[in-house]
């Protein structure tokens, strides 16, 4: 069994918590709740082997989760459903009324993530979780498992690569138990929108490689030579991709074609069954707050407004001063400023000067932040095969320490991506943004189930708090261009704000909204497109940014009025990113917590 090391704070953690973090043994509820969480994190492990493998924990008594995938059948969907029914009673059985502190965190968090998939559960068709589809140009094992098998799935001897066949196989199996499930949805009304299905099909063609030309043959192929593990597995593997995936991939493709009949051009979630409910629901879930969507739709506004404002100033430093602000990003874009080469050559040098900006970064984070992450960081260009519909996103370094974070760039078109907003993109999915979040809560002390668990609103309201950090640090002082990279950042989660709203709420086209993203930021049309596409598909979510981020702002202030002379903003990051991931409403509560324990 593999050596895990202990993820344990660091030295200078929170000390505000420390009454709460006791190494005495709990008693009572607090015994309770520590079981509870214990037992839910294996639950979650036995439901997941995917989890089991991000974390590197499929080793040991875990390690025949090395050859599955997870069940993706109608039936495993209601298994998983009564675990959640049957784990919100058992949650609910331990009086709240006795927990202090973390521990009462710890229950407010479970409880919001349980209570909220129940309601879902027990009202909507489709479901309140993610995307309502199945199937969808950014939703489906065909998008999620070759990534999944090439940077996560490791290879050091011949039973992992025996693995990798096994989980080959398993990809099929998924493929086939999703076809069931949406031809189940159909028969409910849910079918998504046009645009969603062409994406969907346009994505699969480009997955359905001859075998030599796949990453899901040649990436075992290739690991396996490096390591010197004896066996034919180009053979192997071309033998499951030819017989088992190919066909699997051919089936989804024809269901595909066949719903375009079916399918309409309309690309909200209103027009589904109980619509409008739905969005408010999930929009609850994503925020984890009581937002209304009429109330997200005037802070995109707002927000827009303010921020505007300041572009407006520095596009007038840099001599662009017709039109709007929106029309003068695209003239920005235009202009062809900051563009990499679209080749290879190209596409590598933007990742080592972007490699440049996560060092010079790493050696200015203590003066604002006081515990930092020990997982690496590296940056990645996301693969040719599953760039057209992927975005720029970030994963998880494993809890092992084998694997590092990694921060995977959609290098496409490297005019879609110009240098003056990469860096502010860089500090968002690495330091000090998704890399120390999510490194932190999973090196810090608490239950396992709250190392790994993860909101929306939280983590994506971090990482854009994190950019402005990083602006007040004086960043992008005397350098315009890329402090109008910051501002388009921030005017893209505002424009999100009203363009999901619009879409979901105010029955928008997917041509308004992009003509609204466009008019607000200044994207690029097929960037812009592929961002409303994504949000048509994925209600609510495209929310969870900047509402977390006013949220965290909000707090912050709230301390700082509160300490005056006392405030650290050192200590108040440790206090946020130390108690993990939670909806916004338990985060309250920890800086109350902050608060008191800084005045002493």
């Amino acid at each position: 069994m593999q050596s895990r090391r202990q993820l344990m704070i660091a030295a200078g953690a929170l000390a505000t918590l420390a009454a709460t973090r006791s190494t005495a043994q709990p008693t009572g509820a607090d015994a309770q709740l520590t079981a509870f969480l214990d037992q839910v994190f294996k639950e979650t492990l036995d439901d997941s082997p995917e989890l089991v493998t991000s974390l590197g924990l499929d080793k040991g008594e875990r390690a025949a989760a090395k050859s599955q995938l997870h069940d993706g059948s109608l039936a495993g969907v209601e298994k998983r459903k009564a675990r959640n029914s049957d784990q919100l009673r058992r949650l609910k059985a331990i009086d709240r009324r006795q927990l202090t502190g973390m521990a009462a965190v710890n229950y407010d968090t479970l409880l919001f993530e349980l209570q909220t998939t129940e309601d879902g559960n027990k009202r909507f068709a489709c479901p309140s979780g993610g995307s309502p589809y199945v199937l969808a140009q950014i939703c489906g094992a065909w998008q999620e498992v070759p990534d999944f098998l090439d940077s996560q799935h490791t290879i050091e001897t011949r039973e992992d690569a025996q693995a990798y066949l096994a989980r080959l196989e398993a990809f099929a199996t998924m493929m086939d138990a999703e076809v069931e499930r949406v031809r189940h949805d159909v028969g409910l009304g849910v079918v998504p929108p046009d645009f969603a299905l062409a994406g969907a099909i346009s994505g699969m063609k480009v997955l359905r490689q001859p075998a030599d030309k796949s990453t899901l043959v040649t990436s075992l192929a290739n690991r396996a030579k490096a390591k010197g593990i004896a066996g034919d597995w180009t053979a192997q593997a071309t033998a499951l991709y030819d017989g088992k995936v190919v066909p699997a991939l051919d089936r989804q493709m024809a269901l595909m074609e066949s719903l375009k009949p079916k399918a309409v051009h309309d690309a909200g979630c209103w027009r589904l069954p109980d619509g409008e409910a739905y969005y408010a629901h999930v929009l609850h879930a994503q925020t984890t707050s009581r937002i209304t969507p009429a109330e997200v739709h005037k802070l995109g506004r707002d927000v827009t407004a303010e921020l505007s404002a300041r572009a407006d100033v520095l596009f007038k430093q840099l001599g662009f001063t017709k039109g709007s602000v929106g029309e003068r990003y695209i003239a920005l874009y235009e202009s062809k400023k900051g563009v990499y080469p679209n080749t290879d050559a190209g596409k590598a040098e933007v990742i080592a000067d972007l490699n440049k900006v996560v060092q010079d970064m790493q050696n200015r984070l203590p003066e604002q932040f006081g515990t930092l992450p020990k997982a690496p960081l590296e940056i990645r260009r996301i693969p040719p095969a599953t760039e057209g519909g992927a975005s720029t996103h970030y994963e998880a370094a494993s809890l092992d320490g084998s694997r590092p974070g990694v921060y995977w760039l959609n290098l496409r078109d490297t005019a879609e991506s110009p240098y003056w907003f990469l860096p502010t993109t860089t500090y968002h999915e690495g330091n000090p943004g998704h890399h120390m979040q999510i490194t932190l809560q999973r090196e810090a002390d608490l239950p396992m189930i709250r190392r790994v668990m993860g909101f929306g609103a939280y983590a994506e309201g971090w990482a854009l708090y994190s950019e402005q950090v990083v602006q007040e640090m004086g960043v992008y002082k005397g350098e315009p261009l890329n402090e109008l990279g910051y501002i388009h950042d921030a005017l893209l989660r505002s424009a999100r704000l009203v363009t999901d709203s619009g879409l979901h709420n105010l029955k928008w086209s997917r041509e308004k909204a992009i003509a609204e993203m466009r008019a607000i930021e200044g994207d690029p049309e097929p960037l812009a497109a592929q961002e409303i596409e994504r949000y048509s598909v994925w209600p609510g979510q495209a929310c969870s940014y900047m509402v977390g981020k006013v949220t965290i702002l909000r707090l912050r202030e709230k301390a700082k009025t509160a300490l005056g002379a006392k405030y650290d903003p050192r200590k108040f990051h440790d206090a946020i990113l130390l108690s993990g991931s939670m909806p916004l409403t338990a985060l309250e509560n920890v800086v109350d917590q902050y608060i008191a324990g800084a005045k002493g």
